[in-house]
């Protein structure tokens, strides 16, 4: 495995760089350098309610003020997964060039255009764009309530005045800021025409900022000390819990154990016909290989290529590939590096599944490369088609769904097959201490603390509290408007969650052994991967208690999308599980004289 996995790591990152390298994902932004009174570009993005992260659609989709034509700029894959839809603003702004009310057009709203504006104010709607690849965003209108609980007393305006205050560092844009006029108001309250004109004001100010730490504004809101101390006390909560938990465990094993070792070993000096007991009684049944051997193959395999997923996505992390608002590098990422690691996957499940003596490895090579990608299609089109159904930026274009389709086609498959065919031609036996007898034993009667279900809730506590802290930051970065930026920490708890697993799951795996229960192999992958399911139900909280999320778009984004991670957490999770498992079973049993 190790062969085939470093060859397969080293290709895979090597080809993502050259991939980011052309498609410019790893420059620190936009670079240009400008003379007075030359044109700066600003795109107008998305518009969409504050609350509602994944509903956002056009900004001509309100009907501001728009030429004859909407220059649309060509985007990139992650861009454009990352619902980002840049059009030419209808503003001026060029460089080191003030405008004081400039018009940008005289309108007049039907009673539906209106009806239009009041209904995206009342949502708090927001609009961003990017001013020389710099994010600014502004709300549209506002509510005046009144200390009136009635919302048919309510008062809604739009802003008409727009303030654009712009930083520069001689010839370099440095940083923009947008207000609104509090005056220039427009009232929306009633279905009647109005006649509007938009404007805007342009105010430019030197600043000793040099370029390059002009992106360091938007990442200093989680790098605040109040912020800092509540991640590395969530680091030092989590320390301790795994410290407590592998010294505990370390303790009571390595005591129970050598108790163990001893006892056989004198048990083996005994007479002949004493009847064993525990975990040495199971010895003849313990390397039985499991049901469903085909699926439990796949899940490894698909588990850890998604663990060398996430382990390449930390990497570029941490190395500032994912600097704030690098539009899409994040989900052009994701897209190239499951690709390029899906070798990986054919060739664990193959090989795995071939040591367990399958015969079919072409069925369970389709069954790896569709394990994960399926549910996710199938999530994806149901959800793509509530996009198309609110016309909201979140539905993907035909052409970007063929780009995708196409990486899957050229790209995924044929490394899936050559991984499996490696895999395959591997010729690796199980290694198995002791001979598996022809019929397997009885399980005694298990009380119902030691089933499935309730060992699963015992697995996945543990880890979940290591990371649930860090989980609301993530959460209020990825479903927020909040930026996250401190992956080292980030990559401590990921660690921190892996130590935890692997000895939470050795440690039900000995208890479920002691008790002679040998069906250890699909309980241990599930223990492991049982995380997952305690941070599904962290999303019901986050929902609920947390957020203000609202609508069937958003939900369906919301709870649809987790889904699938959650399941990915699963997968990943459980294949750790099971490895560490499988490795303190095999050292046990290689520990014992068994007949």
């Amino acid at each position: 495995m190790r062969a085939m996995a470093s060859p397969a790591a080293a290709s895979a990152l090597l080809l993502l760089l050259a991939a980011f390298a052309v498609t410019g994902v790893v420059s620190d932004g936009s670079d240009h350098r400008y003379k007075e009174r030359e044109a700066v570009p600003l795109y107008a993005n998305k518009v969409g309610p504050f609350h509602n992260p994944s509903e956002t659609y056009r900004y001509f989709d309100l009907p501001f003020c728009s030429p004859e034509k909407v220059k649309e700029k060509s985007e990139a894959l992650g861009e454009v997964l990352n619902g980002d839809r840049l059009v030419d603003a209808p503003y001026k702004l060029d460089f080191r060039v003030d405008y004081e009310s400039k018009p940008v057009c005289s309108k007049k709203l039907s009673k539906e255009e209106v009806a239009k504006f009041r209904n995206a104010v009342a949502k708090d709607y927001y609009f961003q764009m990017y001013y020389d690849d710099l994010p600014l965003w502004g709300f549209i209108g506002k509510v005046e309530k009144g200390g009136k609980a009635d919302p048919s007393e309510w008062k809604y305006y739009l802003y008409r005045h727009i303030i654009f205050d712009i930083l520069y560092n001689n010839d370099r844009v440095i940083e923009i800021n947008v207000h609104t006029d509090q005056s220039a108001l427009v009232d929306l309250t009633e279905d009647k025409e109005a006649d509007v004109q938009f404007l805007y004001s342009v105010k430019w100010k030197e600043t000793p900022t040099p370029f390059e730490k002009r992106m360091e504004k938007y990442s200093s809101s989680s790098n605040l000390p109040h912020h800092l101390e509540v991640h590395w006390f969530s680091i030092i909560n989590s320390c301790v819990t795994v410290l407590l938990l592998t010294g505990f465990l370390a303790t009571i094993l390595m005591r129970v154990l050598k108790n163990d070792f001893v006892k056989y070993a004198h048990d083996e000096e005994a007479a002949d016909d004493q009847e064993e007991s525990g975990w040495k009684y199971i010895h003849g049944d313990v390397f039985r290989f499991p049901k469903n051997k085909s699926l439990f193959s796949a899940a490894l395999g698909t588990g850890t290529q998604l663990f060398a997923l996430t382990t390449f996505i930390f990497l570029l992390a941490l190395v500032g590939v994912f600097y704030p608002y690098n539009r899409g590098a994040l989900f052009t990422a994701l897209v190239v590096i499951y690709a390029l690691t899906s070798g990986i996957a054919g060739y664990i499940a193959t090989s795995f599944y071939c040591q367990l003596e399958g015969t079919n490895w072409v069925r369970n090579l389709l069954l790896t490369g569709c394990l994960f990608c399926g549910p996710l299609f199938l999530t994806f089109c149901f959800l793509n088609t509530v996009a198309i159904a609110y016309s909201a930026t979140a539905a993907l274009p035909f052409g970007t769904i063929c780009v995708i389709v196409l990486i899957w086609t050229l790209v995924t498959f044929p490394l899936l097959v050559l991984g499996g065919i490696a895999g395959k031609n591997s010729k690796t036996e199980f290694q198995a201490p002791c001979r598996t007898t022809k019929y397997p034993r009885e399980i005694p009667p298990l009380p119902w603390y030691r089933r499935t279900i309730p060992q699963m809730a015992m697995a996945g506590f543990l880890p979940f509290s290591a990371i649930y802290i860090e989980l609301y930051y993530i959460f209020a970065s990825v479903w927020g408007h909040r930026i996250y930026t401190i992956y080292s920490i980030l990559f401590i708890v990921f660690i921190i969650l892996l130590i935890v697993t692997a000895f939470i799951t050795v440690a039900l795996t000995y208890f479920q052994l002691a008790a002679e229960d040998h069906e250890w192999w699909w309980r241990s992958f599930l223990c492991g991967g049982s995380t997952g399911f305690f941070v599904y139900g962290y999303c019901l909280y986050y929902y609920y208690a947390r957020s203000d999320m609202s609508g069937f778009m958003q939900t369906s984004f919301f709870f649809g999308y987790m889904a699938c991670i959650c399941y990915a957490f699963f997968l990943m999770l459980g294949m750790i599980g099971f490895r560490a498992a499988l490795f303190f079973v095999r050292h046990i049993y290689k520990s014992i004289k068994c007949e």
